[in-house]
């Protein structure tokens, strides 16, 4: 049955085409909305996931959809950004005004729109966690957010806000280094102007001149990460254009910073929804992503009553091969968590199921190496769980490498994210932005993965940790001297402890519910 199961994923044409499934009749007599998402928008058949989605969130009883709903005031600030956004989006005149702007810099002319334009980098779990963290800085500090998706991107999302706007930015739109950015860090970047202009002591007049500046946030240079000051920021408020390329979940470092944290305490009183109340608000599959996420979900995951969701990234397969791998998960998963039922000694024929009563559970594999699906699969067809527990181990691809530039590539990873998002029960690896997202969308505490490394020296530690808070890690987070203006440590620079090291990179920062 799991052998002919896996065929049908490789060769079913229902998991290539893009037709989306027909709604239940649940959900077209109750048709739910998420709180975030205007009643703007129609119902659109070109987004079903935009409605399906929470719907099937709203269903599922082991789903943290309604444990932690969105503010009042939340709701508020992403009403009114809507509004910003329809005024000056790129079919507005106020757009091609500051487009105008951006070539003539009138110094006479005050920008009535100003934006934040965002630049992908990395891998899409990268993509997806710096862009909700820029959404959450346009926010802070209303500017308009725009994307600069290039062709791997494309098709991936719904338009997020409604009223016909968009937040593409035209491909037309030229501005100086868009097609090299590291040329452009170089030149107009905003760690370039405070350094040279500190020898002066003009950083205020070079900012404040300065139509358009780059944001390079990957931390690798101190000036940039200067980016993180609050009097950086009053300097950036009068520049009507910012251009920021970033790999990282960088909004835990707001909470730091003073002149952020009041507004961030209204918009998220619970730490450790952030990511989850954004992402969802921000992502929407589009149906090329969506008919084959709810496909795969009601033909092999729908009916088990645990849905376990198993994310391996290997990032040096020659330190750490499968065969070093698959102890290390299964000591994860059998021993310390007890997520799957350790198997019964001897190989045996599987018992019928009329004869038995059994938990049926379903895993899904995602990683880029078929090695653990395959063995897992083998392992419990052959060797029948001691407890009784019966089950399929599922895996929708296995691309063998990342293909960051790969569209049809991407597609298959947010296919991925999306059924890790609606599993009930996560094991993730350690440091994997791809594992960060999924879990944050589906507001999970998860079990990381540790690095087996050497596995004989670490035989007696843990293989897996349980996560304090759903949230994702910020790795490389700004490091200042303790004569900086605001130098936040790890409690959050706040009335209330908010940030943590993060259980996976002791060096990351993560936001959490705290209580000292």
């Amino acid at each position: 049955m799991i052998v002919a199961s896996l065929l049908l994923i490789i060769i079913d044409p229902r998991f290539t085409q893009h037709r989306v499934p027909t709604p239940s009749a649940r959900d077209r007599i109750v048709p739910l909305r998420p709180s975030l998402v205007s009643s703007s928008f129609p119902d659109q058949p070109s987004c079903a996931s935009r409605q399906q989605l929470p719907q099937w969130r709203s269903s599922s009883s082991s789903n943290s959809s309604n444990k932690s709903p969105a503010s009042p005031y939340l709701l508020s600030r992403i009403r009114d950004y809507e509004q910003r956004h329809k005024r000056c989006d790129p079919h507005s005149e106020s757009f091609l005004r500051n487009s105008q702007e951006l070539l003539t810099r009138s110094k006479d002319l005050a920008p009535d729109c100003r934006y934040i334009v965002w630049v992908p980098v990395n891998g899409l779990g990268n993509r997806m966690l710096s862009l909700a963290s820029s959404f959450v800085y346009a926010l802070l500090t209303d500017r308009v957010l725009l994307v600069d998706f290039d062709d791997s991107m494309s098709g991936l999302f719904c338009e997020p806000f409604p009223d016909d706007a968009t937040w593409l930015l035209p491909g037309d739109f030229t501005f100086k280094g868009r097609s090299n950015g590291e040329k452009f860090r170089g030149v107009y970047s905003l760690g370039n102007l405070l350094e040279k202009s500190e020898k002066k002591h003009d950083e205020e007049i070079a900012v404040q001149a300065t139509a358009l500046l780059y944001l390079y946030l990957s931390g690798d240079n101190n000036y940039d990460m200067l980016f993180y000051r609050d009097d950086t920021q009053k300097l950036l408020t009068n520049v009507p254009w910012l251009v920021l390329r970033s790999d990282q979940h960088f909004v835990p470092y707001f909470f730091v910073m003073p002149g952020f944290r009041a507004e961030l305490d209204r918009l998220f009183p619970d730490k450790e929804a952030v990511f989850q109340h954004v992402g969802r608000y921000l992502f929407s599959p589009t149906n090329r992503v969506w008919g084959r996420v709810a496909r795969f979900y009601d033909t092999y995951l729908a009916k088990a009553e645990q849905r376990i969701g198993l994310q391996v990234r290997v990032f040096y397969p020659d330190k750490t091969p499968a065969s070093l791998m698959l102890p290390h998960i299964l000591r994860c998963m059998q021993v310390v968590s007890g997520i799957l039922p350790r198997l019964q000694q001897n190989e045996t024929s599987p018992t019928s199921s009329a004869t038995r009563s059994r938990t049926l559970k379903a895993v899904l594999v995602a990683s880029l190496l078929e090695e653990f699906y395959t063995e897992l699969k083998d392992m419990y067809w052959m060797r029948p769980a001691a407890d009784d527990g019966e089950g399929g181990v599922y895996q929708t691809s296995h691309e063998g490498w990342q293909e960051t530039g790969n569209g049809a590539h991407n597609v298959k990873a947010l296919v991925d994210i999306y059924l890790l998002s609606m599993c009930d029960v996560l094991v993730t690896s350690h440091f994997s932005t791809f594992g960060y997202v999924a879990h944050s969308l589906a507001g999970l505490r998860p079990w990381y993965l540790q690095n087996p490394g050497d596995y004989e020296a670490k035989r007696n530690e843990p293989a897996c940790v349980r996560a304090v808070s759903p949230e994702p890690c910020f790795h490389f987070h700004p490091y200042y001297d303790t004569n900086s203006a605001n130098h936040g440590d790890a409690a959050g620079g706040g009335p209330a402890p908010v940030i943590m090291n993060c259980e996976d990179y002791e060096w990351g920062f993560k936001l959490a519910n705290l209580k000292y």
